[in-house]
């Protein structure tokens, strides 16, 4: 008789954004005359940049001939595009990273849940508190996380670092010692920042008390802040106990292609063995690359047409993100971000939780958001809007907003 991994058994619920399709679902079948703005879930509404699309499809005619096929990728992935990573991403930067440290994969989604694969069972995490739910989720999943308080809604071998408005969302280091500290920054949903010195403290910590931090740099591209670093290896001993994760899906908009990839520097270890050494051995067993038509619309990125057409993609968006931060705080809103990354974090009005507060918007605005308390304990009272809409849709959803 076959058994199911009770760990998955723990999660409560569904899926945060699961749970918010259902509720557009239901509302939009209920209201079929209602025209429903979504500014929830982070997708990229722009088509794909000129260049990509014409690396697109010179790479199809390629695998239409014997001689220019490609069959299965590499396990790295294709050295044009670890290379061109390296150098722009990194070496540019002054970061010493090179080609052979970089996986690339079919999405950081993907990489940030399958990494705590390489780790001990009974490694304590630390996540920013309220933080993309992926990073907790995968850790329950693998059985790390020990019993959920439903009141609480907190897991008792979690650490918690809460982003409050007083910290200015971002985390203070933790008083208990962990193994693995998950950091996202630009903050996926708080919108904060954290500046090189800051993040300086976080490895010089992470080194002293030997912990990995995995850190989640998806959203570096929307970066305007010269103290505000776009890689953790941007600080001083990072090859040492930094993990990071990129995508392309927010800079290039390829949230319907995936690529993806994670950087481990070879000089992590436990002992003589390497995380890089681990990584490689399940990269290449499990394997989630990305194919060759995808790598190369990849490396198109970091052609010259392509760099322009992206960040011309990029300010759009944050003129989006000026346009909900600005309309929401000339109604009244506290809110926070749109400045480093195309999400805005506002307080829902005094007495609503997040959740009564994106039922009000839908029923009465009809405007998808992202409640905060589906990030983590302290997003009670929060909510997330997107700035990844059309620009016409931005202005009519804060307009509905603004009139309620």
């Amino acid at each position: 008789m076959f058994k199911v991994n009770e760990d998955y058994l723990k999660l409560p619920g569904s899926y945060l954004f699961s749970t918010i399709g259902k509720k557009v679902a239901a509302f939009a079948e209920a209201n079929p005359d209602k025209r429903i703005i979504r500014l929830g879930i982070g997708d990229v509404t722009q088509p794909l940049a000129p260049a990509i699309i014409d690396a697109l499809h010179s790479a199809v005619d390629e695998m239409a001939h014997a001689e220019t096929f490609h069959g299965y990728a590499p396990d790295l992935g294709y050295e044009f595009l670890r290379k061109a990573m390296a150098e722009n991403d990194y070496q540019d930067r002054g970061c010493d990273i090179r080609a052979d440290e970089i996986f690339v994969s079919d999405g950081a989604k993907g990489d940030s849940g399958n990494i705590q694969e390489i780790f001990a069972r009974d490694n304590k995490i630390a996540v920013c508190d309220p933080v993309y739910p992926v990073y907790v989720d995968t850790n329950v999943m693998a059985g790390r996380t020990g019993t959920y308080d439903q009141t609480a809604e907190t897991w008792s071998d979690v650490i918690y670092m809460p982003c409050t408005k007083e910290t200015g969302f971002v985390p203070e280091l933790p008083k208990e010692t962990p193994d693995i500290i998950y950091l996202c920054f630009p903050n996926n949903p708080t919108g904060s920042a954290i500046t090189k010195d800051r993040l300086q403290e976080w490895v010089d910590y992470a080194n002293k008390v030997g912990a990995v931090i995995i850190y989640d740099a998806a959203y570096e591209a929307y970066i305007s802040e010269e103290n505000v670093p776009h890689s953790i290896y941007e600080c001083q001993g990072a090859r040492t106990c930094a993990i990071e994760l990129r995508s392309f899906s927010k800079n290039a908009g390829f949230t319907g292609v995936r690529l993806g990839a994670t950087v481990i520097p070879k000089e992590i270890k436990q002992g003589e063995v390497t995380l890089h050494s681990l990584w490689a051995r399940r990269h290449g067993t499990k394997y989630n690359g990305a194919p060759y038509i995808v790598q190369k619309a990849g490396e198109a990125v970091y052609s010259e047409a392509g760099k322009a057409q992206l960040k011309a993609q990029v300010a759009y968006y944050m003129k989006n993100a000026r346009v909900i931060y600005e309309g929401l705080k000339e109604a009244g809103y506290h809110v926070s971000g749109g400045v480093n990354a195309p999400y805005i974090w506002l307080e829902t009005p005094k007495g609503m939780t997040s959740w009564e507060f994106f039922d009000h918007l839908l029923e009465r605005a009809h405007v998808v958001g992202t409640p905060g308390s589906g990030f983590g304990p302290s997003g009670e009272g929060y909510f997330r809007l997107t700035a990844f809409g059309s620009y016409e849709n931005t202005v009519a959803a804060i307009e509905r907003i603004k009139a309620l």
